[in-house]
């Protein structure tokens, strides 16, 4: 009886198993996009979605690179930035805004021309940008602790400060909360953007550097990726309590999940990326473990492209370079 129980639960963690594989696919790598004299650190990424194109966050360059994904080829280049590590391309108005983490501005460019419209400045080290569409303003990150909030034309309307320096941040889809890594406090923030106060932190996670995030709201859930060590934690919205967790790729920098496929993409500078497809139970199952290049950490997911995005810095003999994963079957 004991050995019949063994076989029946193997032999449901088999079908599980395959039932994950069947819904999630593994990235295969359709193109390389190059990157010519592009040097140092390359930091996020925002996709023109009917237009084919791709901003790319130039950090140890001082540029932004546009790339033209079907023509695989630079389209642009906005040179003179400091620092730029936040991209953001508004299609509502067609304009890129830029963070700039070495004179702590944000900057706004006309999505066409690439010409400068404006120029903000926050403070030290400005950072992660984010686009609430419900009410047309973008958010951004910066200094030792502070999302700010600005118009379209990047005036400041609100500030939320925070106990330290925020990395990674989702908004919610109404535009009422906002959950924020917070590696120097060691905690997750939950800030409600109403009174523009945090109403929780979330504390003895279990791993440290947490960077990257990602929101799963139809199952009040978001994805962290820790680098030290390195795991992949499922934290409940609605409690703060971790439900799953496994380990995964090393120094990872941009997180992504995939609603349609129920699948969670990690991007690591170990030079990977790690698949993994999640039930509504919260069970983990391991996909795949996807080659890029060495370094490689941060990257975008584009739904409507059914496409991975991973910047690849300079490396050796490996020029620079943007790598096309399809999820295509």
């Amino acid at each position: 009886m004991h050995i019949l129980r063994i076989v029946i639960a193997q032999s449901l963690m088999l079908s599980t198993y395959l039932c994950f594989a069947q819904s999630t696919v593994a990235p295969r790598l359709e193109k390389e996009i190059p990157l010519p004299n592009v040097e140092g650190r390359i930091d996020h990424l925002s996709a023109d979605v009917q237009g084919q194109r791709v901003f790319l966050a130039a950090l140890g360059n001082n540029t932004v690179e546009a790339l033209d994904l079907q023509l695989g080829q630079r389209a642009a280049e906005i040179k003179g930035l400091k620092e730029p590590q936040g991209v953001l391309y508004v299609p509502a108005n067609q304009t890129l805004y830029v963070a700039n983490g070495a004179d702590g501005t944000v900057r706004s460019f006309d999505g066409r021309t690439m010409q400068l419209l404006k120029s903000t400045k926050l403070g030290d080290d400005a950072d992660n940008l984010r686009y609430d569409v419900e009410h047309r303003l973008v958010l951004a990150g910066y200094g030792s602790g502070a999302i700010a909030t600005l118009g379209l034309d990047i005036a400041v309307t609100s500030e939320t400060k925070l106990p330290a320096h925020p990395e990674s941040f989702q908004l919610s889809a109404d535009g009422h909360r906002l959950f924020v890594n917070l590696p120097g406090n060691l905690t997750v923030a939950v800030v409600n953007r109403d009174t523009y106060t945090v109403t929780a932190k979330w504390a003895h996670l279990g791993a440290l550097s947490n960077f990257p995030m990602a929101l799963d709201e139809e199952h009040h859930r978001i994805f962290l990726a820790c680098r030290l060590p390195a795991r992949l934690l499922v934290v409940d919205t609605n409690t703060g309590v971790i439900v799953a967790r496994t380990p995964t790729v090393g120094d990872a920098d941009d997180l992504y999940y995939d609603r349609s496929r129920k699948s969670i993409y990690v991007i690591g500078g170990e030079g990977y990326i790690d698949v993994l497809h999640i039930s509504d139970e919260n069970q983990l199952v391991s996909v795949a473990h996807v080659s890029t290049s060495p370094g490689a950490r941060t990257g975008l997911f584009v739904p409507e492209w059914s496409k991975v995005l991973v910047a690849a810095p300079h490396r050796g003999s490996s020029a620079a370079r943007l790598l096309v994963y399809s999820l295509a079957p």
